[in-house]
């Protein structure tokens, strides 16, 4: 072994557990200390002493692996034109990048926990066809929200005057021009790389060589990783549903589903990091559920908790779990080797 190749191998080593310190004491400020989960704990296992509650508990749990099975399916659907990379693989290197994400905004750790399970492929150019993947989940979500909030604010926020008449039917004209807008670039991404050169000034030009995965994909391809992510949203939709019916929240499916795909709209549009998601979540949370139940006066103590706890619960079962995983994994990736290059 060369001395560069033992330098390489000791700093890989450095910098996964740095990742690893980084995403245990993230989590532990959050979810130990930062956070006041004794009312949620308490709930929690109150709760799992009654009839039928366990068979829900499990079944969200499983649910984890379906949700992230659909994302690896995806990834390795995507990253297939450029390497190879098997499913458990593939699988352990998402987990990795959830870990990363967890003190880097918006999850954006999560492209470069990925790519670096590439052993020949461009680092770069695996960057920028996650971003495909990214974006497709955007859209599901971005859309969805959008669409849900024009239900909502003639149902339940038809007393705020501003929100009424033509301001509503303006904003009707808003939401379906953008989300048409989203669709359109999405379907023609491959545009990204025609319009390279006009894209990247003089010093940036090394890099529009990369853009050319963006003409990767034709629209079947696209039409189908959009059906993935349409598939996992309503994975961690359906996860949300069995814990607020697990905590007693009576919301009803139809209205449930709206409240939930606003939720998830406001968390996208919204800078966090993990570290401070879970507080915002269960922020937005009790807002649109507490405008939804102050209609009906069934907004209580009770409630509020369930929200809390569901959301709470969401949280740790579907990022928090899968983080401390693939922060363990983390020492299976290669932050350095010999060379960097696209094998096509």
């Amino acid at each position: 072994m060369s001395q560069t190749t033992k330098i390489q191998k000791t700093y890989n080593y450095l910098i996964s557990g740095f990742i690893f310190l980084i995403t245990w004491l993230f989590l532990y400020h959050r979810i130990f200390y930062k956070s006041n989960l004794s009312d949620i704990s308490d709930t929690i296992s109150g709760l799992l002493l009654k009839p039928g509650v366990k068979v829900k508990f499990v079944i969200v749990f499983l649910l984890i692996f379906v949700n992230w099975g659909i994302e690896t399916v995806k990834w390795r659907y995507l990253i297939r034109k450029i390497e190879y990379v098997p499913f458990f693989k593939s699988f352990s290197s998402i987990l990795s990048g959830i870990a990363v994400s967890t003190f880097i905004p918006n999850r954006v750790g999560e492209y470069f926990g990925r790519v670096f399970v590439l052993d020949k492929a461009s680092r770069i150019e695996g960057i920028l066809i996650t971003l495909v993947g990214s974006l497709s989940q955007l859209l599901v979500t971005l859309i969805a929200g959008s669409f849900c909030f024009a239900i909502f604010i003639p149902r339940f926020l038809w007393h705020i005057e501003n929100l009424t008449g033509t301001f509503y039917y303006g904003l009707i004209v808003v939401i379906f021009f953008m989300d048409t807008v989203l669709l359109s670039f999405y379907f023609n991404i491959d545009l990204l790389s025609s319009l390279k050169d006009k894209i990247f000034v003089r010093h940036l030009r090394k890099f529009r060589k990369f853009f050319i995965v963006f003409s990767y994909y034709n629209f079947s391809e696209l039409r189908r990783v959009l059906t993935l992510s349409l598939m996992r949203y309503m994975v961690f939709s359906a996860q949300y549903l069995i814990l607020l019916r697990m905590f007693s929240v009576p919301v009803p499916f139809f209205d449930g589903v709206i409240i939930i795909s606003i939720i998830f709209f406001i968390m996208t549009i919204i800078p966090t990091i993990a570290l401070t998601e879970l507080g915002i979540r269960g922020t937005v949370a009790i807002y649109f559920f507490g405008v939804y139940f102050s209609k009906a006066h069934l907004m209580n103590e009770s409630v509020t908790i369930g929200i809390l706890s569901a959301s709470t619960l969401l949280w740790i079962i579907n990022l928090a779990v899968p983080a401390l995983v693939g922060s363990i994994l983390i020492f299976r990736l290669h932050f350095f080797r010999k060379e960097e290059g696209s094998i096509r």
